[in-house]
């Protein structure tokens, strides 16, 4: 409790930081403000779980590109800020779900699309794989073959993709999931290869000689704002704070003060 009495004073004063929102900012409808926060308070979900988007300050408070445009919102908005941690995507994906936050960061994906609704992408992130530097696997067209077995996060977004879309490989899942969650099932277990992140399984492989990250992506994985669905003037209004994020360079610059290297999504046309 007491690191989330934390969170929320962090969040509050960052409201007053008068560089995390553009000074085109506009006052948002009554109809998207009522469903954006029923609480009064901007309920916002972080997945610490994926280093590029979210990282843990000093005292744990959420820092990164994704509390940044929770805070730059939570202005926007007039309201109170109060941060909701989880340390894996699927987790920020059920809370949104049940309506027990009112935005989150996670990636697009099908199998989320019944229950939250998303903006368009503000970062390109890649999936992709690690394996060992003798594997002779080299490419990621090649690690969809029969009996080979590839370790992932549980319910993560790559988790979803290959579910979909491999034909013969095998997923080993991790009880848990996260950006390299797929990491220690594939040591502990000998599998063939890791699924996930990119930035995560290089950071890995550079300090753990014996392994390589493949040079292409299975997936490019959109990152983006979410929001309960059945909030329809809430995700209209997201859609736009998020692409006016992106114009005035606030994601760019969000992700260089974080230290973190990733793609800005394109705008919408």
């Amino acid at each position: 409790m007491r690191h989330r009495r934390a969170f929320v004073l962090l969040a509050v004063l960052a409201l007053f930081g008068t560089r995390l929102c553009p000074a085109s900012a506009q006052t948002p409808p009554p109809d998207a403000l009522k469903e954006l926060v029923p609480t009064g308070t901007l309920r916002a979900a972080i997945n610490f779980g994926n280093g590029v988007l979210a990282q843990k300050g000093p005292n744990g408070e959420p820092r990164g590109i994704s509390a940044d445009l929770a805070a730059a919102l939570a202005k926007r908005l007039g309201v109170p800020l109060q941060f909701a941690t989880f340390q894996a995507a699927g987790k920020v994906f059920e809370a949104l779900a049940a309506n027990k936050v009112d935005v989150g960061f996670i990636a697009i994906e099908p199998a989320r699309a019944t229950d939250v609704a998303f903006t368009a992408p503000y970062v390109i992130i890649e999936g992709t794989y690690m394996v060992r530097t003798d594997s002779p696997l080299r490419d990621v067209g090649d690690v969809d073959r029969a009996g080979i077995r590839i370790g992932v996060g549980l319910a993560s977004v790559y988790d979803l993709y290959l579910t979909r879309t491999l034909k013969h490989a095998t997923l080993v899942r991790a009880k848990v999931g996260g950006a390299a969650a797929g990491i220690p099932v594939f040591i502990d277990q000998k599998l063939d290869a890791a699924a996930g992140v990119r930035q995560p399984l290089d950071d890995y492989a550079k300090d753990h000689p014996g392994f390589r990250v493949m040079t292409g992506a299975f997936e490019q994985i959109g990152q983006a704002m979410g929001t309960p669905k059945g909030r329809p003037a809430a995700a209209a209004y997201l859609h736009g704070f998020v692409e006016e994020m992106k114009a005035s360079g606030f994601v760019a610059d969000a992700l260089k003060r974080s230290g973190q290297v990733a793609k800005v999504a394109e705008r919408e046309k």
